[in-house]
């Protein structure tokens, strides 16, 4: 009998329909005439990447509209020493040091939908490019394939100098975050943002050091904690329109929480950076196939993946009921 053959679809399927055993002996234990070798194997031999991931998805995106948002996220691999991908980095979630791969991500989002169109594995040590190189790699791409957006959206961490030059570049405008000890002029008076006493709901235009002028705002949260947002769009003077464009930010948190809950990314067991890297394509590829589904059918990712299991309980107490 012929051994059936490990495929992108068959790998990405699974990722969907499991729960908690995103391994090769698991999919073998499913599939009949699958074994675990083979799904080793195509994990090993696979060489999937961004640009695979742009021809999955561009013809589910409007490029002219929405908003494009960058971010990373580090899969957590505290517990797999010898992976060739993983590394000691900081974790925002542990606020500390932990064992893992980080990813850069860049997600198209509107009112409704939010698809990856473009990520990079950050390995500085080999391509020796930082996480500010990746963002301006996928800028710039982003561009040659015709995206307008509305504005590029990100947190502190990306709204350097040579980002928002670069964004800028392009022709677009952004809104980010700014942390509070960034350098404006007001009047000719140089200052951090954190001693503009910019009052309640007011937007002011200042000279951000080392770029030209911008808007900046405050956020006050309940817990009194202090945001500060800047824009380029001179003309994104009403302070509600500029907190409801920078809350789409939000996106990218929902999608990295989305893709470690729904397809395993995070479990792949392989310790060789071929395999982790195929299985984080094919993530993307589950995730997409959920997303894609959500938006036709209005089922959330988490409902598509409890129908799936709801069918294997209600057998099981049917026939332990018998």
């Amino acid at each position: 009998m012929r051994q059936t053959k490990c495929s992108l679809k068959l790998y990405s399927n699974f990722l969907i329909a499991n729960h908690n055993r995103y391994s090769g002996v698991e999919l073998s234990k499913v599939v009949e005439d699958i074994s675990h070798d083979t799904v080793s194997r195509w994990l090993y031999k696979s060489e999937f990447n961004a640009p695979q991931l742009w021809q999955q998805v561009k013809a589910s995106i409007n490029r002219k509209v929405g908003y494009l948002v960058c971010d990373d996220t580090l899969l957590d691999k505290r517990y797999s020493r010898c992976n060739e991908l993983a590394r000691k980095q900081y974790s925002g979630n542990e606020h500390g040091l932990v064992n893992g791969i980080t990813l850069v991500n860049l997600l198209w989002t509107n009112e409704e939908q939010m698809i990856p169109v473009d990520y990079r594995i950050y390995q500085k040590e080999r391509d020796h490019k930082t996480k500010n190189d990746l963002f301006q790699e996928m800028i710039k791409k982003a561009k040659l394939r015709g995206f307008s957006p509305r504005y590029i959206l990100m947190d502190a961490w990306y709204c350097g100098i040579d980002n928002l030059k670069c964004i800028r570049q392009q022709g677009w405008e952004f809104i980010c975050n700014l942390k509070s000890n960034r350098t404006v002029s007001r009047n000719r008076i140089q200052m951090a943002i954190s001693d503009l006493n910019l009052t309640d709901r007011q937007v002011s235009k200042v000279w951000l050091k080392a770029f030209g002028h911008v808007l900046v705002c405050k956020v006050v949260a309940q817990n009194g904690d202090i945001t500060y947002l800047a824009t380029n769009d001179l003309s994104l003077t009403d302070y509600d329109d500029f907190i409801a464009h920078f809350k789409y930010r939000w996106h990218i948190e929902e999608f990295h929480r989305a893709i470690k809950q729904t397809t395993g990314i995070e479990q792949c067991y392989s310790i060789k950076a071929q395999s982790q890297k195929t299985h984080i394509f094919a993530s993307f590829v589950a995730f997409i196939k959920l997303e894609l589904r959500k938006i036709k059918e209005h089922i959330t990712w988490y409902e598509q993946k409890a129908s799936i299991t709801r069918l294997s309980i209600m057998d099981y107490l049917n026939y332990s009921n018998a």
